[in-house]
């Protein structure tokens, strides 16, 4: 009975030892931290070369898109009511299709790393929403209630 449990226990160990291989094998790879820009900024160092999904706002006027490119620079701030106080920013370099709605103090989410002259975002890694689009209809939806 004795030679019985311990094959039990030995494919017992190797299939949870396999399976908890596997889970941090894929898990490493696919790690992406969804972060705010004062978040990151006021501590860059654990955050450089790290896959970062950085959520913040454009600050108007600093959309540089290069001629004839589609090499895109500006900067993104944590929070467009804070504009004109000296909060965190951090400059952004995207090279791709913006989204239709990507424009001054656009809400933004940006897929890619940060590294010292900024944060390089990835191609497709910029999504971008206009709340002021979407407020519009819910307060006429509302009305006509």
């Amino acid at each position: 009975m004795t030679h019985r449990y311990i094959k039990v226990g030995l494919t017992a160990a190797v299939l949870v030892l396999a399976f908890a291989g596997m889970l941090w094998s894929t898990l490493r790879e696919g790690t992406e931290y969804y972060k705010n820009i004062d978040e990151v900024m006021t501590n860059t160092e654990p955050w450089q070369g790290k896959q970062l999904q950085l959520h913040g706002y454009v600050v108007p006027n600093s959309i540089f898109v290069k001629k004839d490119t589609l090499e895109y620079r500006f900067k993104v701030q944590n929070n467009p009511a804070r504009s004109s106080e000296a909060g965190n920013v951090v400059s952004v370099t995207y090279k791709g299709i913006v989204p239709d709605t990507f424009k001054d103090e656009a809400e933004v989410v940006l897929k890619g790393k940060l590294s010292p002259e900024g944060f390089h975002t990835d191609p497709n890694g910029v999504m971008a929403k206009c709340p002021s689009k979407y407020e519009a209809q819910e307060k006429s939806a509302s009305a006509g209630s």
